[in-house]
């Protein structure tokens, strides 16, 4: 058993200067700390959109000496973009940005000391569930820190690790952090260029990959990578041997001869205002950028974000399945748990596949997070169960539903729910639950894309409440969350202790762009001066590039992207995505839908239908889903495939669709933001097509490019006649 390393680096360093004052009467925070200077002199962190301060939400005076949190190295700024750069940190001397920074290693040996014996993660392997205990985690991470050294892995580089996420992907993602250099998480989706990318930026001196499949993309840019010294291969046997390439248990036994007090030095020269973790962005408008997370963004984040949302220590079950290249998937999966001591337990690899549900039947998860498609999988498998029940039992879960869906409203609203909720529950809901695997769930939250408010009506009325958050790479992940007892529809939540939203340029209904201030805010983009000073403002502001407003009880509503914000030839400003849900909430039969129009005279608009996926290379197929044949039928088409009723092959199917268009039309805010033309696609999008990123986001300049001619014809012609639809008008000749 490796004994906790007591090092000075886990509450800071020792031997540092404890004085670390801030001067009030010139506006320059030293060693460390930021404060934001007022008007009248005074240090505060929350910001208006005039320039001025607002002491109601956080009130940050550092004037006083004593104000000295050990261990930050000494920063004149509160960005980097160096790989060994420290930042400044947004602090006050009460609430939540008092709070002592520490290092990732303090956290994880926190939760050691405390529950040693207590389950850190477990992988069901040859149908038998293997379990790491947090000792046992802590001893490994470790033994992989140690090997990485070993390695020659050098302080401030990458260890990129792709694959599947795994006890595998913890320990190395925890083991490089300990050695001193960067978790960096490489999307199992990167061709080898896209991989390359990434562990050249990040200049990574190991890989770590999955399986045979992810290392021959690393082998074909091994070459053109000089500071990349040995590739790790952790499940399956190395198909060949060459030099510098190492099976996983090959690997853990590299570092056996590696001291204790190699491995003590590293950390304890850890220091939470410096960079541990690089996020990868998706690159749906670009190359990907490198978000500098410090050891405080993540502890601070872990901390507060976990005690907004009452997680309890030692209490919570989490199932591990998306991506861990993704912030959320490392916060929820890896970092949360750690502070909070909870178990994480490992999906297998085909869990988008089907079989996610049956592991969390077997995990019993305490809270889960799903990207909106994840929730809208499950919601069309239960509506095609029920589809099937026949007289009194049809009759009972369409009872239920209703007293579900007024129940929740209910207490949404702070109401009581009505009569007849808890039979419901006992008859219907908890069976439900029991189905999913989420009968002791307690959140349930989406989040990474929005979420259509179809699914949220349907899961709040089988009492499946979720809840939305909202966030990004640059925030450490939530920004704002919502809660039982606490959300709206529609709404992302409310922020977290610490968290401020500031709405810049707000126009006349409040919307503007949705700036964030906090020790969540990141340290800037590795080697990326333009783009950190892009994001981040000389106020400490990080600008999300979202428009959104906030109600008067503090919700915030996100309305769309600036970059995605279509202004018209007519000068018209129109947010796609709320016109997107629109059409995907009148036309069930649709799963993607991508408004067109900027610089454009009128709006037009590309469909997809819902297609079955190809469970082994999650490509569409041309088979359309039992909800879009019902849909089919309901019109009287007895289509089951999509090459049947695209691009108006099936004149029932074009009518109905052109009724939802319709009808979609005139939900408008006005006449502009009414789609003149369309056309419904015989392929889905999807990650592997190029048109969805990793997390599922629709890659609008990509589709614009794949579909350019298409979109084109649509403009060759007049629009419609306004007020007229005709069919031979509408859809694409």
């Amino acid at each position: 058993m490796m004994q906790l390393l007591e090092v000075p680096g886990s509450s800071g360093l020792q031997d540092r200067s404890t004085d670390m004052s801030v001067a009030t009467d010139n506006h320059t925070p030293t060693n460390g700390i930021h404060a934001a200077k007022g008007a009248n002199g005074a240090m505060n962190g929350v910001l208006k959109e005039n320039g001025g301060v607002s002491t109601a939400d956080i009130n940050v005076s550092l004037g006083k000496k004593g104000m000295t949190p050990a261990g930050l190295l000494p920063a004149d700024s509160l960005m980097t973009w160096q790989a060994d750069g420290a930042v400044q940190l947004r602090m006050s001397e009460t609430g939540a940005l008092s709070s002592p920074p520490e290092t990732v290693h303090a956290m994880f040996t926190r939760a050691v000391k405390n529950y040693p014996n207590h389950i850190a993660m477990g992988v069901k392997r040859n149908e038998v569930w293997v379990k790491w205990t947090y000792q046992q985690y802590y001893d490994d991470c470790c033994r992989a820190a140690k090997s990485f050294i070993k390695l020659g892995l050098e302080r401030f580089h990458g260890v990129g690790i792709v694959g599947f996420n795994s006890p595998e992907w913890f320990l190395g993602h925890i083991g490089a952090i300990l050695a001193g250099g960067f978790g960096v998480g490489i999307y199992t989706t990167n061709n080898a260029e896209a991989c390359r990318y990434v562990a050249e930026s990040c200049e990574a001196n190991v890989i770590v990959v999955e399986n045979n499949v992810q290392l021959q993309k690393i082998l074909k840019v091994w070459d053109k990578l000089p500071h990349l010294k040995a590739v790790v291969q952790y499940t399956g046997a190395l198909e060949q041997k060459r030099p510098n390439l190492y099976t996983w248990e090959e690997f853990l036994q590299l570092g056996c001869d590696v001291g204790d007090k190699v491995l003590e030095d590293r950390i304890s020269a850890q220091v939470p205002n410096q960079c541990c973790v690089l996020i990868y962005t998706s690159g749906t408008t670009g190359n990907p950028k490198g978000a500098m997370l410090s050891h405080d963004n993540i502890t601070w984040t872990a901390r507060y974000a976990s005690e907004y949302a009452g997680l309890k220590m030692g209490k919570e079950v989490s199932v591990s399945y998306l991506p861990l290249s993704h912030v959320a998937g490392q916060m929820l999966d890896i970092f949360a748990p750690m502070f909070n001591a909870g178990s994480t337990y490992f999906a297998q690899p085909d869990a988008l596949k089907g079989t996610l549900v049956q592991t969390l039947k077997e995990v019993r998860p305490t809270g889960l997070l799903g990207v909106p498609r994840v929730w809208e999988k499950i919601a069309e498998k239960l509506q095609a169960i029920g589809r099937e029940s026949r007289g009194m039992k049809k009759k009972i879960g369409a009872w239920a539903k209703g007293i579900g869906l007024s129940g929740n409203m209910n207490i949404m609203k702070g109401q009581s729910p009505p009569w007849g909720w808890t039979i419901a529950n006992v008859v219907v809901f908890k069976n439900i639950r029991k189905a999913l695997g989420l009968d002791r769930c307690r959140l349930q939250f989406s989040g990474a894309a929005p979420i259509a408010m179809e699914t949220l009506q349907y899961f709040m009325s089988i009492n499946v409440p979720l809840y939305e958050l909202y966030g990004m790479s640059e925030s450490t992940g939530p920004h704002t969350m919502a809660l039982p007892h606490h959300f709206r529809l529609g709404s992302c939540g409310s922020e977290f202790p610490g968290v401020t939203t500031v709405i810049k340029n707000a126009d006349d209904e409040g919307i503007g762009e949705v700036c964030f201030y906090g020790r969540h805010v990141f340290m800037g983009y590795l080697k990326m001066e333009d783009k950190t000073r892009e994001a981040l403002d000389e106020e400490g502001l990080l600008h999300s590039g979202d428009l959104g407003k906030k109600d008067q009880e503090g919700f915030l509503f996100i309305t769309g992207r600036i970059k995605e914000l279509i202004i018209t030839a007519g000068g018209e400003n129109i947010p796609p995505v709320l016109i997107e849900d629109t059409v995907k909430e009148e036309l069930p039969i649709i799963s993607n839908a991508m408004l067109i129009g900027d610089k454009r005279k009128f709006l037009s608009c590309l469909l997809t239908p819902k297609v079955e996926m190809d469970p082994e290379t999650g490509a569409p197929t041309d088979n359309l889903t039992p909800q879009a044949i019902e849909f089919c039928r309901q019109v009287g088409s007895q289509a089951t495939k999509a090459s049947q009723i695209s691009e108006g092959q099936d004149t029932l199917i074009t009518e109905a669709i052109q009724a939802g268009i319709t009808r979609a039309n005139k939900r408008a805010a006005s006449r502009a933001q009414n789609i003149q033309k369309w056309l419904l696609l015989q392929q889905d999008f999807s990650i592997p097509g190029g048109e969805l990123g990793p997390t599922l986001k629709l890659r609008r300049p990509i589709v614009n490019k794949m579909y350019a001619e298409t979109i084109d014809k649509f403009y060759a012609e007049p629009a419609p006649t306004p007020g007229t639809t005709p069919m031979e008008e509408t859809k694409l000749r």
